[in-house]
């Protein structure tokens, strides 16, 4: 299973308090259950929506892991890529700048980009 990300949520303190009750009363076993249970609901309700787009875009799923030798066979087949992906890119940090600017034409994440500090600054203007 992919890593997990931290997020943080803003609520107000009566919201907090309805959790916190129904957390209490034995329905969730603590805050975080009740809203990752609530956020799956919420992607239950909308997957129709979801998988319309990811098809009608392009979009690949999932986790998408690049290294050194994977950018050079597209640069020594003169390809580029553009990437969407809606989950995870990792971009290893074997990869040098001069290799992902000749190899990545644009890249579209909905989730996380993974990827050494300064190849995330080079490959700005390439992100949508």
């Amino acid at each position: 299973m992919a890593d997990t990300e931290k997020i943080t949520v803003n609520m107000n303190v009566v919201d907090l308090g309805k959790i916190d009750l129904l957390v209490e009363q034995g329905f969730y076993s603590n805050r975080t259950d009740l809203i990752k249970s609530a956020i799956r609901n919420q992607l239950t309700s909308h997957a129709g929506i979801v998988d319309e787009i990811v098809v009608n875009k392009a979009i690949l799923l999932g986790v998408l892991k690049y290294s050194k030798k994977d950018l050079e066979k597209l640069l020594k087949a003169n390809e580029k890529m553009d990437i969407k992906l809606l989950g995870m890119l990792i971009l290893e940090d074997d990869i040098d700048e001069e290799l992902a600017i000749k190899t990545i034409e644009s890249i579209k994440i909905l989730g996380v980009f993974k990827a050494k500090s300064q190849l995330k600054k080079i490959l700005k203007s390439k992100i949508k």
